[in-house]
């Protein structure tokens, strides 16, 4: 008997229903500092740089590298430091940062933050609204965390800019290659380690909130987790745009995208290259796109995307997103990673009981019941319109949804434009016409959407 989508997210995300609640309550805290005028610090050593937990408003400058041989390593920042837990984090809930630093592109090295006890694990545990970290690299870290953690910050309400993380991360919730919580802006950066935790684990965000931005960022680092893992992001209710992920992620449990395990917002622009492994609900892009738990239905978008890695899973499989839910919507967008699967398994998505348009799809799929070229199982309320996958290279002739087209008709422009699609044709697969969403080099290439670098 086929599987609602609606009825299995209920089941496999109650178990992270706690995480969400708990997530939700410290992203809401907000810093509460007093009115002690702060000094502005040039940072030279890791006494200058600890010395901003008592300047949390200045705006600090590093000067240079920081790392082992730095003074005040060994009783700051190194394994023996603090009593055995290393790095203390700069600032709380209670007592955020809310200041600038600038690293003028300078790295802080070899730091190690392990059971620290603090509820926020990074360099910077809490960055409030007003906080600015930017031009700043974590090389060769290892930070772990009780709950929240993050290469560089634990939680940000603050931004985060032009800054990378290339350290091991662990948290056992909201753990993320840079930050672990994000309720305000990561851009423009980026992260290359490994990071683990149980639930909400992102190569570069672990939870990314319903104010949060992360625009114009990657991850290439693998992430693994118990449930809600993303190769970008764990779970995102803002929005994530012009990023990508290319690390591979491994879900012992539910919910793993190549780029975002579950989304509650909107997703644009952006692409995955890894492989995604895991039981339910598995994409290529995005695990589980909306989610559905006690009869409430939050919604996500996800549009102008594409997944070119392998996915592996049991149920709600899919090229890129492995389950859509109630109102939620794929557009635009198209898979080519071979997909594997039990039930409900689609070259495009597995279960679909949301809306999806204009998008293709061209992985072989194999699975044992509810299996489609494009889309596995329709749940009885999922909409296809405007779509289409490749019957050749998908080694499938039916889909719960969608055309079936032959590979040369799938590289025929009037396949697409008899189908309305905002589409034009260029000359090679080089050109770029930035005036329409789609391009094809007519006889040759499958639709590629025109943002996507040359």
């Amino acid at each position: 008997m086929k599987t609602i989508l609606g009825s299995r997210i209920t089941k496999s995300l109650v178990r992270l229903g706690v995480f969400l609640i708990v997530a939700a309550l410290i992203a809401g805290m907000a810093g509460c500092t007093g009115y002690t005028p702060s000094q502005n610090l040039e940072i030279r050593t890791w006494y200058d740089l600890d010395a901003i937990r008592s300047n949390l408003r200045g705006q600090h400058t590093l000067m240079n590298n920081l790392n082992y041989t730095t003074p005040g390593y060994e009783e700051l920042a190194g394994p023996d430091g603090n009593e055995g837990v290393g790095w203390l984090p700069i600032g709380t809930e209670d007592d955020a940062f809310t200041g600038t630093l600038d690293g003028q592109g300078y790295e802080i090295r070899d730091l190690i933050m392990i059971g620290s006890g603090a509820p926020q694990v990074g360099v910077f545990g809490f960055v409030d609204e007003g906080g600015q970290i930017e031009d700043i690299g974590v090389v060769d870290a290892n930070v772990v965390g009780d709950f929240v953690a993050g290469g560089l910050a634990g939680v940000c309400h603050g931004t985060v800019t032009n800054s990378y993380s290339i350290a091991s991360v662990y948290g056992h919730e909201c753990a993320g290659g840079l930050v672990g919580i994000c309720n305000g802006t990561v851009a423009n950066s980026y992260s290359t380690g490994n990071v683990s935790g149980e639930s909400g684990v992102g190569g570069l965000v672990g939870w990314n909130g319903n104010w949060g931005t992360v625009s114009n960022s990657y991850s290439t680092g693998n992430v693994t987790s118990n449930s809600g893992v993303g190769g970008l992001v764990g779970w995102n209710q803002g929005a994530v745009t012009n990023s990508y992920a290319m690390g591979t992620v491994i879900c012992s449990g539910v919910v793993a995208g190549g780029l975002v395990g579950i989304n509650e917002g909107t997703v644009t622009n952006s692409h995955s290259a890894g492989s995604a492994t895991g039981d339910m609900e598995v994409g290529g892009l995005v695990g589980v796109n909306g989610w559905y738990m006690d009869g409430y239905s939050n919604p996500g978008t996800v549009t102008n995307c594409y997944s070119t890695g392998s996915v592996t899973g049991e149920y709600d499989v899919g090229g890129l997103v492995g389950g859509n839910g109630y109102d939620s919507i794929v557009s635009h967008s198209y898979a080519t990673g071979n997909v594997n699967g039990h039930e409900c398994t689609g070259g495009l998505v597995g279960t679909n009981v949301g809306s999806v348009g204009d998008s293709y799809s061209t992985g072989n799929v194999t699975g044992n019941s509810s299996v489609g070229g494009l889309v596995g199982d329709d749940g009885s309320t999922g909409t296809v319109s405007d779509s289409f996958w490749d019957t050749e290279t998908s080694g499938q002739s039916t889909s719960a949804g969608g055309t079936g087209k032959n590979t040369t008709e799938m590289r025929d422009i009037a396949t697409f434009s008899g189908a309305s699609w905002n589409i034009a044709a260029v000359a090679n697969p080089g050109t770029r016409n930035p005036a329409y969403i789609w391009n094809i080099v007519n006889n040759v290439t499958y639709p590629f959407l025109s943002w996507q670098a040359v």
